[in-house]
């Protein structure tokens, strides 16, 4: 992205958040948790940033998912910490690339803490994959009006036919 003089950048106290400092693993055992947790967050975020495409825009809607994300990771450590770890803790060490199928077991038992004593249930595999729709008090942008260039044709010449072509169809060659 190039920018000019007249570009408002955000100043640093806007862009500095609490980060989230987890590994991989953790993310990946958390993550059909927190996708439940913090879909609305999270499409507010994706909306205002394919909406207004300007990330600087959607500083906001950043630190909500941030937030939110942080906040289930505080309430995980509160009730489920010992089920969490042990299904981290599978995911990281039974085999190379984190794959869930080995953790099944270790996955249920918190999948049943998070159920029981935090009221998330698990959503199913295929939820993602079905169409959606994302209510939100956003406004919406204004559409965007064809392209004016100053120096484009005014007009396409009329009554001129084309020659036929020289040795016959174009089209011959797409069958």
């Amino acid at each position: 992205m190039v920018i000019t003089n007249d570009t408002d950048l955000p100043t640093e106290e806007e862009l500095t958040v609490q980060e989230i400092n987890l590994s991989g693993p953790v993310l990946k055992a958390a993550s059909f948790h927190v996708g439940r947790v913090c879909l609305h967050e999270n499409n507010e975020f994706m909306l205002c940033r394919n909406e207004l495409k300007d990330p600087r825009a959607c500083l906001a809607e950043g630190r909500a998912v941030t937030s939110c994300a942080l906040n289930f990771f505080r309430q995980v450590k509160n009730t489920c910490a010992g089920e969490f770890t042990q299904y981290m803790n599978c995911l990281d060490k039974s085999s190379p690339n984190q794959q869930y199928a080995p953790c099944r077991k270790t996955q249920a038992v918190f999948d049943k803490c998070a159920k029981d004593d935090m009221g998330i249930e698990r959503l199913p595999f295929d939820h993602y994959s079905r169409v959606q729709v994302h209510h939100t008090e956003r406004p919406k942008p204004e559409a965007e009006g064809p392209a004016v260039y100053p120096d484009a044709t005014p007009y396409l010449p009329e009554g001129t036919e084309k020659p036929p072509a020289k040795y016959g169809s174009r089209y011959l060659f797409m069958w």
